[in-house]
C-alpha cells in the first residue's frame, strides 16, 4: 500500500493561514445608526413597529371618588342588572361618599325596614 497521501490541491492555503485572522473583532463603541433612519428603512422594507403607539392625551373626566377603602367586606357578589339600574345605585353611593360594599348595606337595612326582616318572617311560619 502507499503511505503516501493524495494531494487535493489546498496545501499552500494551509501554509499561510493564520488563526488570528479569525479572532473575534473588538465591536465599535456601541455605534448605533440613528432611529429615524432605521424606522424609515423599516418602514420601505414593510416591516411594522410593535413598539406601542404614543398614547393620545386624555380627556379631562369629571374626577370620581375612590371605591377602594379597607373595610372587611371579603365575600364576592356578583349579579346582573340593567345599565341603568347600575349607574343610579353608583350615583347614590357617589353622591352620599359612600364605597359600593357600604351602599349595598345601606340599601339591604332600608329594604329591611320597609318590608320586615325576611329572617323573621321565616321563623313565624
Amino acid at each position: 500500500m502507499n503511505e503516501s497521501r493524495a494531494d487535493l490541491g489546498f496545501a499552500d492555503a494551509l501554509e499561510e493561514f493564520d488563526a488570528n485572522d479569525w479572532l473575534p473583532r473588538q465591536p465599535a463603541a456601541n455605534v448605533k445608526p440613528p432611529k429615524v433612519a432605521t424606522e424609515k428603512a423599516a418602514a420601505a422594507a414593510g416591516f411594522r413597529s410593535r413598539e406601542p403607539a404614543p398614547e393620545p392625551p386624555k380627556k379631562a373626566v369629571r374626577s370620581e371618588p375612590p371605591r377602594r377603602r379597607r373595610t372587611g367586606r371579603n365575600a364576592q357578589f356578583n349579579l346582573k342588572a340593567r345599565p341603568e339600574t347600575i349607574e343610579g345605585f353608583c350615583a347614590v353611593a357617589d353622591a352620599q361618599g359612600w364605597g359600593l360594599g357600604e351602599t349595598l348595606e345601606r340599601a339591604v337595612a332600608l329594604l329591611k325596614r320597609e318590608y320586615g326582616d325576611a329572617d323573621a318572617r321565616d321563623k313565624d311560619r
